[in-house]
């Protein structure tokens, strides 16, 4: 029986798996306190010397480079994990310099430079070590308990949520009250605590050891494929991904009219895209020259990165809680509240704390309820159909948001608890997206691109963070601003619209494009008790 257990892959769950999962807790709450109390504190402290009327957009600014800086180092630790160090070791040292960003911004309050210099470290430790606990989550499992990480990772995610729900309420409460010092030195405090708790399971976690070098790794399989020549034919892959070099360069010249974090970032997509479109036109010269293993590999990676370049306007929705909905948030009433004789007025930035409350609401709900129900009537929700759902209903909270702006815009006094709606909405469509993508990202990726496949999946998130800045670079054009006058509309409610249309058109895109996909199952194979290295295993149809 316990054989029959083991091979259906419902084995029992890793001893060491509650120690990640509490340091992840921890994290999430340094974190999300930190970053849900820092566009109210840029606006009304350390960006004072800022014009009122500009106050607001450089906030916003100020914000989503950050965003992007975070989610953007993820490829460094995914790199420094995969080749060298481990993702242990990797997570390990890199959370010591979270910790030191933290003290970082409590202790330059009131210094531009110290603070700045504080959120680099934090967005180095933080994005470093993002994509690697979840992948260090899946190295706890093999083929025996495959089954059991689904339940792991929505636990993982849960406790995240509940680490950053209890962050969303004290940290504002601490801001206004205690000052920045005290809110922004507790959550550096929490970080520490999560990196003992993380040391302390050491000698219990399994450790896959970095890859060796691979003559028959990713970027060698695709230069094989770029450049081999083959008679009577051209290399129009090559010829495409010159082509986005070249417009890479020229979007770094242009930097200097854009700002270097759109410039740079605009030509970090560039190289990507036309990378992957040109490797994928030539991918077959790489056979013969590479095994046919190799290649397969290569392309399955292709393919992962198609999914994850249309969940990025996903990400462009729901980071902008944490700022565009803040600032409308500051332009409604907020009613007293009496719970239980308890009277309280929500701050702006506390209804963010809604998100992770409904995150810990709904993972059991879709698990025990809507799921096997749509399993009762026919309809499996398998991840790319609830990442396709997923995508749609956070255009659907634009849509209510636009609305309430609108009403906003006509004069009509609107209480903050409006919000409800579109905070649903869009916590449901994250649930879907957010969560099911970190299982979705580690089971489609070859075992030697573990730690850089989810670096990739962070990475949607800064190009998400990019079409923010993009659109509010945008609407400071005059013949844009002139279409938005057109239209009746101010330009909030205008942005709101678009960003709703932009995700509802891409999760069209997104379900057609799972019709086609095919998946696969990458989990590693059973080792025996005490191993601390991997055996490779070829993908398997699921």
């Amino acid at each position: 029986m316990a054989n029959a257990t083991h091979e259906a892959g419902n084995g029992p769950l890793p001893r060491q798996i509650p120690f990640i999962i509490a340091n992840e807790a921890a994290e999430r709450f340094s974190f999300y306190g930190m970053r849900n109390i820092l566009t109210p504190f840029l606006i009304s402290t350390l960006l004072l010397f800022v014009p009122l009327e500009d106050r607001t957009s450089e906030a916003k600014h100020v914000f989503h480079t950050f965003v992007i800086g975070a989610y953007f180092t993820p490829l460094l630790g995914g790199f420094l994990a995969d080749r060298f160090f481990g993702k242990y070791n990797t997570i390990f040292w890199l959370s010591l310099l979270y910790v030191a960003g933290h003290a970082c911004l409590a202790i330059f309050e009131d210094n531009l430079k110290g603070f700045y210099f504080g959120l680099f470290l934090i967005a180095l430790g933080a994005g470093g070590i993002k994509p690697l606990v979840s992948a260090f989550v899946g190295d706890q499992f093999d083929q025996t308990n495959k089954n059991r990480a689904k339940v792991v990772y929505d636990a993982f995610y849960w406790c995240i949520n509940f680490g950053s729900f209890f962050a969303s309420l004290l940290m504002p409460l601490l801001l206004k009250n205690y000052g920045p010092s005290v809110a922004f030195g507790i959550p550096g405090l929490l970080m520490g605590f999560a990196v003992l708790i993380f040391w302390l399971g050491n000698r219990k976690y399994v450790h896959v050891p970095p890859a060796p070098p691979n003559p028959d790794s990713l970027t060698r399989v695709a230069r094989t494929a770029l450049l081999t020549k083959v008679p009577g034919q051209g290399r129009p892959g090559l010829v495409v991904f010159v082509a986005g070099l070249a417009l890479a360069a020229v979007s770094l010249v242009m930097s200097y009219s854009w700002g270097f974090v759109i410039g740079a970032c605009t030509a970090l997509v560039l190289v990507l895209a036309s990378w992957s479109i040109g490797t994928s036109m030539q991918l077959e010269r790489a056979r013969g020259h590479h095994p046919d293993e190799a290649v397969e590999g290569v392309r399955s990676v292709l393919r992962i990165l198609i999914v994850f370049a249309l969940v990025t306007p996903f990400w462009s929705l729901f980071d902008q809680k944490a700022s565009t909905w803040i600032v409308q948030a500051n332009a409604m009433t907020s009613p007293v509240i009496n719970l239980l004789g308890w009277e309280f007025q929500v701050l702006p930035a506390q209804m963010q704390a809604l998100n992770p409350l409904l995150v810990m609401l709904l993972i059991p709900f879709n698990n025990f309820a809507i799921f096997p129900l749509l399993r009762a009537i026919g309809i499996e929700p398998t991840a790319l159909r609830r990442m396709t759902a997923g995508i749609a209903l956070s255009g659907a909270a634009w849509l209510v948001i636009g609305w309430i702006q609108v009403s906003m815009d006509a004069g009509t006094p609107m209480s903050i608890l409006w919000q409800l709606a579109p905070y649903a909405l869009l916590t449901m469509g994250e649930v879907l997206v957010s969560a099911t993508g970190l299982e979705f990202a580690y089971s489609q990726a070859p075992a030697s691109m573990k730690g850089s496949i989810m670096s990739f999946w962070t990475l949607a998130v800064t190009v998400g963070n990019l079409w923010v800045l993009i659109v509010n670079s945008s609407v400071k054009n005059d013949a844009v601003l002139s279409h938005i006058g057109s239209t009746g509309l101010s330009v909030i409610a205008f942005q709101m619209f678009f960003f709703a249309g932009f995700a509802l058109l891409t999760a069209l895109a997104f379900g057609l494009y799972a019709l086609r996909y095919k998946m696969v199952d990458n989990y590693r194979v059973e080792m025996d008790a005490g191993c601390h290295g991997t055996i490779p295993k070829e993908p398997a149809k699921v």
